[in-house]
C-alpha cells in the first residue's frame, strides 16, 4: 500500500496530462476526419504564450490566468485559419490533410525557432504551484494537481457545450451524418470552423498549462502529439468519453510500468498496449451506435 498510492496519484497525473493533449484533437479529428499533425504546434503556441506573458505581468498568478485565457485564443485563432485557408478545401481527403497540416507544423517550428531561439525557455509558475501538496503523508507536485483539475475543468466544460446548446447539437449532427445535417439547414462549413477554433484552442489551453512541467522550445509539441493520437484512437474517434477512459487507463498503465522499469520503456510499452488493443477492437472503447439497415 505504501507504493501504490502514489503510483495511482502518478497515474492519474499522467492520465490527466494526456487527456489535456488529446482533448482538442478528439473534437476535430472525430468531426472532420482531419489528421491534424500540427496539433502539437497550437501546444506550443500556447506554451511560448505562457512565456510571454509571465515576462511581461509581475504576478505569476494573473498571469497564469491571463494565459490560459490568450493561449485559447491565439491557439484558436492559428487553428482556424489553418482550416479556412487549407483544409476546408480537403474535406473527405485525410491523406492530404495529412501531409498538409505535417508541413505547417514544420512551418510553425521554424516560426517559432525565429522568434524565441533554438534555446528551451521556462514560464515562471506561480509559487502556489511550485510548492508541493501532501496528501495522506505523501508529497506530490502542486502543478501536476493543477493540471488534473484544469483537465475535469476543460472535459465538463467542452461537455455542457456539445450537450446542452444549440452549438453542441449542431457540432453532434454535422460529426453523425453531414449530409443529413447540411439538408437540415445547418451550415457545416461554419459548424467546421467553429469547431476547430474549440479544438485547437484547448489545445492552447493544454500548452500552456503544460508549461509548468517542461520547458518551451520550438518542438515542444512532438512530445505529447504520438500520445495525443494513441488516446483519440483507443478510445474511439470523436467519442469524449472514450477519450477520458482511455486517457486515464493508458497514465494508470503507463505509471506501472515505469516503476520497474523507465520511462522510455514505459511510453513504448503503451504504443505496444494501444496497437494489440485496436486488433481486437478497431473502433475504439467507445463506438456510435447505428441501426444496419443492410
Amino acid at each position: 500500500m505504501g507504493m501504490l498510492f502514489p503510483q495511482i496519484v502518478a497515474g492519474l497525473s499522467n492520465g490527466s496530462i494526456l487527456l489535456l493533449a488529446a482533448l482538442g484533437l478528439s473534437l476535430t479529428f472525430g468531426q472532420m476526419g482531419v489528421i491534424n499533425n500540427a496539433h502539437g504546434e497550437f501546444m506550443m503556441a500556447g506554451a511560448y504564450t505562457a512565456y510571454v506573458t509571465s515576462t511581461i505581468i509581475g504576478n505569476k498568478a494573473v498571469s497564469l490566468g491571463v494565459a490560459l485565457v490568450v493561449g485559447f485564443v491565439v491557439a484558436g485563432l492559428l487553428g482556424l485559419l489553418l482550416d479556412v485557408l487549407l483544409l476546408e478545401r480537403m474535406r473527405n481527403r485525410p491523406l492530404d490533410t495529412l501531409l498538409v497540416t505535417f508541413g505547417v507544423s514544420l512551418v510553425l517550428q521554424q516560426l517559432a525557432r525565429d522568434i524565441f531561439g533554438a534555446t528551451p525557455v521556462y514560464a515562471e509558475a506561480p509559487d502556489a504551484l511550485t510548492n508541493p501538496v501532501t496528501v495522506f503523508g505523501y508529497s506530490f507536485s502542486a502543478g501536476r494537481l493543477f493540471i488534473f483539475i484544469l483537465s475535469i475543468v476543460c472535459v465538463a466544460a467542452l461537455y455542457a457545450v456539445l450537450k446542452l446548446t444549440p452549438l453542441g447539437r449542431q457540432i453532434r449532427a454535422t460529426s453523425e451524418n453531414r449530409d443529413l445535417a447540411e439538408v437540415s439547414g445547418i451550415s457545416t462549413k461554419t459548424v467546421d470552423h467553429i469547431t476547430f477554433f474549440l479544438g485547437s484552442g484547448i489545445a492552447g489551453i493544454a500548452g500552456v498549462a503544460l508549461s509548468l512541467l517542461n520547458s518551451i522550445s520550438f518542438n515542444f509539441g512532438t512530445t505529447f502529439i504520438v500520445q495525443a493520437f494513441l488516446v483519440v484512437v483507443a478510445g474511439g474517434v470523436g467519442q469524449l468519453k472514450g477519450a477520458v477512459i482511455a486517457s486515464f487507463v493508458l497514465g494508470l498503465a503507463q505509471s506501472a510500468i515505469e516503476l520497474p522499469t523507465s520511462a522510455s520503456i514505459g511510453q513504448m510499452a503503451i504504443f505496444l498496449i494501444v496497437v494489440v488493443f485496436l486488433q481486437f477492437r478497431p473502433q475504439g472503447l467507445v463506438s456510435i451506435r447505428s441501426r444496419n439497415l443492410a
